[in-house]
């Protein structure tokens, strides 16, 4: 990715004569070239101060273990946070949240008599421990009518993906008699799945690869019987604590201040296994540097610098953080940038993500900032499945920076440090430290907040990770 000098004098009064500048929504809307090359000068103020190193550095020591929400691993990462917003001068608070916690366990066989290959079981997100063995027995896609006929008690079904969810499947095989369920994939290769919920009347139930699933298939309409014993141990369940860590700045020029609000941040949890360098140590440390890069700036609206814990468990921090917000902090923001997965390697190119794919203030101003940057603005896409929904559900203006796709390497032991691109690091963190700047420097003294509907919004998973 090779950095676009900055716009052209044509280019930047074609910007102040935009739409979005005859709206109010462009900061400080220019009217003349010389207003426009004037935005350069604020700009500045962050881009001469941001300090890629700082943020490769944060991002080494974050994602030396993986930080699962709930553990004394994500604990270690929340004091670090804390220990780093107050080096450069913050008040900080820890806001505490409690959970419905899931341990994956660390042991996961399953065995089939008279099958001689390799079958890689894998367990489903809050799937529980058990012992199970008994005859194995096809049952279609595991819909309802699937089972209409089949003696299943005491025996394991085996079940292709497909038409409805992994936990539908275990729970209608459960509630005909089953043991025990193995789930086969209907694509090539292996199948990591969630339940999306935990659910006492699971049984012990395993994925396995399509190949391996149409291979005991083939034996048992061949006529063979096949005994299939699951074993599971060491998954853990209950109640766990997390926190968010937040770091406030209050406006410094009380004559030009607004009452608006600014906020941005990321998640510091990672997935189990997973050291979480670009999910999402990466905008964890971005979150810091541009704290300390906005500590000694003048600005005009309180500023929050947040970073959520239980991201990957359903967004359960930042809903948490949203949902004690008062009536009038709600009527008071202006934005949310949300930064998630901002430095890998190898991903694609950098999109803004909001939860409608429309416009809003945050990816405006986003916008307007990467065209004067980069002399084109980064694409508005759809997309939820981070911190910036509970905002969105709220009615707060919200959207996520993220490149796309994403790397091979998403959600496994692979996400470290060594596949971090400082260019990418970089180029985000300008991009909305000189947006956030743009909304808070005393020099512009809209827009004030403005809140859209309530609605909630249905997906916390991908839709290929339940079904």
């Amino acid at each position: 990715m090779k950095k676009k000098p900055f716009l052209t004098l044509a280019l930047a009064a074609t910007i102040a004569a935009s739409p979005l500048a005859a709206q109010g929504i462009y900061a400080g809307p220019a009217e003349s070239v010389q207003q426009a090359q004037s935005l350069n000068v604020f700009d500045n103020k962050v881009l001469n101060n941001i300090n890629v190193e700082n943020i490769y550095n944060n991002i080494e020591y974050l994602s030396r273990t993986p930080r699962v929400a709930g553990t004394e691993a994500e604990q270690k990462a929340i004091q670090y946070v804390k220990e780093q917003f107050e080096s450069y001068g913050y008040k900080t608070e820890l806001q505490e949240f409690t959970f419905y916690g899931y341990t994956a366990p660390h042991t996961v066989q399953l065995t089939v008599d008279g099958y001689p290959g390799e079958l890689i079981p894998k367990s489903f997100t809050y799937g529980m421990d058990g012992n199970v063995s008994g005859e194995l027995v096809f049952a279609g896609l595991g819909q309802e009518e699937d089972f209409e006929g089949l003696d299943l008690s005491g025996k394991i079904a085996l079940i292709q993906r497909g038409a409805i969810s992994f936990a539908d499947k275990v729970l209608n095989a459960a509630a005909n008699g089953a043991a025990g369920v193995i789930i086969y994939n209907n694509t090539p290769g292996d199948l990591n799945g969630t339940f999306g919920e935990p659910n006492d009347a699971y049984v012990p139930a395993v994925a396995i690869s399509k190949e391996a699933g149409e291979a005991l298939l083939a034996k048992l309409n061949n006529g063979e019987a096949l005994t299939a014993s699951i074993y599971l141990e060491g998954a853990e369940a209950g109640m766990r604590t997390s926190h968010n860590v937040i770091a406030t700045k209050a406006p410094t020029n009380k004559n030009k201040a607004t009452n608006g609000i600014i906020a941005l941040g990321a998640h510091h949890d990672s997935v189990p296994g997973a050291p979480g360098a670009n999910d999402d140590a990466s905008g964890t440390a971005m979150t810091l540097e541009l704290a300390r890069v906005f500590k000694d700036l003048p600005t005009n609206k309180e500023m929050r610098f947040i970073t959520f814990g239980a991201e990957e468990l359903g967004l359960i921090g930042s809903r948490h953080y949203v949902s004690q917000l008062s009536e009038d902090e709600k009527n008071r923001f202006v934005g949310y940038f949300n930064m998630d997965m901002v430095g890998s390697r190898d991903a694609g190119d950098l999109v803004i993500n909001t939860v409608d794919g429309s416009r809003n203030i945050v990816a405006e101003y986003a916008q307007e900032s990467s065209a004067r940057l980069n002399g084109e603005p980064t694409p508005i896409q759809a997309g939820g499945s981070s911190d910036h929904v509970p905002f969105y559900e709220a009615g707060l203006q919200s959207a996520s920076f993220i490149h796309r796709p994403l790397e091979p390497w998403y959600h496994t032991p692979e996400d470290t440090i060594d596949k971090i691109s400082k260019e990418k690091l970089q180029d985000v963190a300008e991009i909305v430290g000189t947006a956030v700047y743009d909304l808070v420097r005393p020099e512009n003294q809209g827009p004030a907040g403005k809140r859209d509907k309530e609605q909630k919004v249905p997906h916390l998973y991908y839709e290929e990770q339940i079904q």
